[in-house]
């Protein structure tokens, strides 16, 4: 069986082991644009050694944002400080992914060290949109319905932002359908209670993540991976299911997807989510059913659970987030650990002497 050290090559990308740098939100640009802190942020975490490094959610316009703060891509302006990142993500030996995503009725809210609350428009916020006029929570902005013609031109706009990507030099494009954002409010019976063409039915639910897909594949080389980070269930009655989960990505094999990053919840608020260690690996072993690959992500910290997750085929990568906030580095770590070959997850030669790869001597 594969092991967590072992090279992963989805289309004409070769990943050096399985670990990657999920997507975390920084909540620090200005007008969407990348600054040092996301190429400091990022680009340790390459040097670190891990095999994918991950943008955060990248908004696709500007109302698709969570937050004022939040990463964009929806001029051409935001390319080049992107690309500064993807360039110095690969040439540490890592691949550059980038996420791109839209909030829905999730967006026009402070970050989450100020309040995380939702903004009126003199505070900054905005009108958010969604399948349905239906806000997240008490007290949230009620968002305003798309109409078909508005649907299309935020396909287009995911479309766009792809030939950003592609041009500002990433290898690996995902886009977010989890955590109650656009995506996933079109999927989830809890939020699209559309009657028309784009909700009701399963398939007509799907329909909007189909276009989506389909508009970026037309735009994005074939040789690139594109994955889609997806909820595999609402953790709630009436909502979108593992079951679900696996007819649509079985139905997204055939439109280009190659990975299902597997996360949950997120599209109304109180759900009991049973939250411990690895608990959304089980969701990523069964996606697994489609045909495609999945990535397990959630509390998962330890070198060993990471590595038994890929031998035992639960799961073919591993995504950390929290853990490599507290340690960029792990990946270095896990590889001396778990005694894997240096070149799986490469110590920097400026680091070398911390490692044991140079004789001590005296100069500093």
């Amino acid at each position: 069986m594969a092991h967590l050290f072992e090279p992963l090559t989805v289309r004409g990308v070769t990943l050096r082991n399985r670990i990657g740098v999920s997507p975390m939100c920084q909540y620090s640009s200005t007008d969407g644009l990348a600054d040092d802190w996301h190429l400091i942020h990022l680009g340790s975490r390459a040097v670190g050694g891990a095999a994918l490094v991950c943008v955060e959610a990248t908004a696709v316009e500007p109302r698709g944002r969570i937050s004022p703060e939040d990463m964009g891509l929806w001029s051409d302006a935001h390319t080049e400080p992107l690309a500064r990142i993807a360039r110095f993500v690969a040439s540490q030996g890592a691949v550059p992914a980038i996420q791109l995503a839209h909030a829905g009725r999730k967006a026009s809210v402070t970050r989450p060290w100020a309040g995380d609350r939702p903004l009126a428009d003199g505070e900054g916020g905005w009108q958010p949109v969604a399948p349905s006029a239906v806000p997240f929570s008490d007290g949230w902005r009620e968002p305003h319905a798309l109409s078909v013609d508005e649907i299309g031109a935020v396909v287009a706009k995911f479309r766009d932002a792809a030939v950003r990507a592609r041009e500002g030099g990433f290898q690996w494009l995902e886009l977010h359908g989890a955590h109650g954002y656009l995506i996933h409010s079109f999927l989830s019976p809890l939020s699209n209670r559309r009657a028309d063409d784009w909700g009701g039915s399963f398939a007509d639910r799907c329909r909007f993540v189909v276009e989506v897909v389909r508009a970026v594949r037309r735009v994005w080389p074939d040789r690139l991976p594109l994955s889609l980070r997806l909820s595999c269930t609402d953790w709630v009655a009436g909502g979108w299911t593992v079951e679900d989960s696996v007819a649509l990505a079985t139905r997204l094999k055939g439109e280009g997807v190659d990975l299902v990053d597997c996360s949950s919840g997120g599209v109304v608020p109180g759900v009991k989510i049973p939250v411990g260690p690895g608990y959304q690996v089980p969701l990523a072993e069964a996606l697994r059913k489609s045909g495609l690959l999945t990535a397990a992500v959630g509390l998962i910290t330890e070198p060993t659970h990471a590595d038994e997750i890929v031998r035992n085929g639960r799961a073919d990568l591993v995504l950390l987030a929290r853990e490599l906030l507290r340690d960029p580095y792990w990946p270095l770590h896990a590889a001396q650990k778990l005694r894997h070959a240096p070149e799986a997850a490469p110590v920097p030669p400026q680091y070398a002497r911390a490692y044991g790869g140079l004789p001590q001597g005296t100069r500093s």
